[in-house]
């Protein structure tokens, strides 16, 4: 085993955004540099550079110098890029195919979770008008009475 990687292994190949990287060493903040990530992803800052062309939902920040500010999300589509194209054996087609797929899965779950809260809330809503108009006929029954 020459090589150390820095990079965890998921679980299966689940690719989830749990593929957090990082090294122990390095604190928790909200923005990195290209050579902070590029440690932390046992990649080259001009890789990170080349896949920001080729994938454009990876666009880190930029500061006032023109210099890459990666957030925690940004190391996490990295590391996902990584595994698919390392681990995997994607090729940058693939991969981008693949990942588009985890967004529209991951956009599809969403919208389902949303149309069920939405229903639920329906249904609470057609209970409550249900006692209500329980409660407005037994007020009209009583004053007719």
């Amino acid at each position: 085993m020459g090589s150390r990687n820095l990079t965890p292994k998921s679980e299966g190949s689940r690719l989830d955004g749990r593929l957090s990287g990082g090294l122990a060493g390095l604190d928790h903040k909200l923005y990195y540099s290209i050579s902070e990530v590029a440690e932390m992803t046992g990649l080259k800052a001009y890789v990170l550079r080349f896949w920001e062309k080729e994938f454009p939902f990876l666009n880190p920040k930029k500061n006032r110098a023109g210099n890459r500010s990666y957030q925690q999300k940004d190391i996490n589509l990295i590391n996902q890029i990584k595994h698919l194209l390392y681990d995997e054996g994607y090729t940058i087609e693939g991969a981008k195919a693949r990942l588009k797929t985890f967004r529209y899965e991951d956009e599809e779950a969403k919208l389902v979770a949303e149309k069920m809260r939405l229903k639920n809330l329906l249904m609470e809503v057609r209970r409550e008008l249900s006692e209500l108009l329980g409660l407005l006929s037994d007020s009209k029954s009583s004053k007719v009475s």
